[in-house]
């Protein structure tokens, strides 16, 4: 999940704040930072979390790789076609 601080971070990465339990309506701005908008964070967050929620077919596909080590044996034992090979099981099962 992308939090509050995640937004205004992206939005202003000087940005100095604090905030209680994930309420948008508790932030309090610090140092002279200039408030952003309620509105403005939740589409940061929203924009974020979007983007975020594209690429899961990445993190799935990291868990299942093989390791460098392992990939590194595939391609001295079986050429960089038979690690292709290896490789695309895991792309197919997690396409973009």
């Amino acid at each position: 999940m992308i939090t509050i601080a995640n937004a205004i971070n992206k939005i202003n990465p000087n940005a100095k704040f604090k905030y209680k339990d994930n309420d948008i309506n508790s932030i309090e701005w610090l140092s002279e930072t200039t408030p952003i908008s309620a509105s403005d964070i939740e589409a940061k967050q929203a924009e974020l979390q979007a983007d975020y929620d594209a690429k899961q077919y990445q993190r799935d596909r990291a868990k299942e790789y093989p390791s460098i080590i392992n990939q590194l044996d595939d391609i001295y034992h079986n050429g960089i076609d038979g690690w292709k090979a290896t490789i695309k099981i895991t792309k197919d099962k997690y396409p973009k």
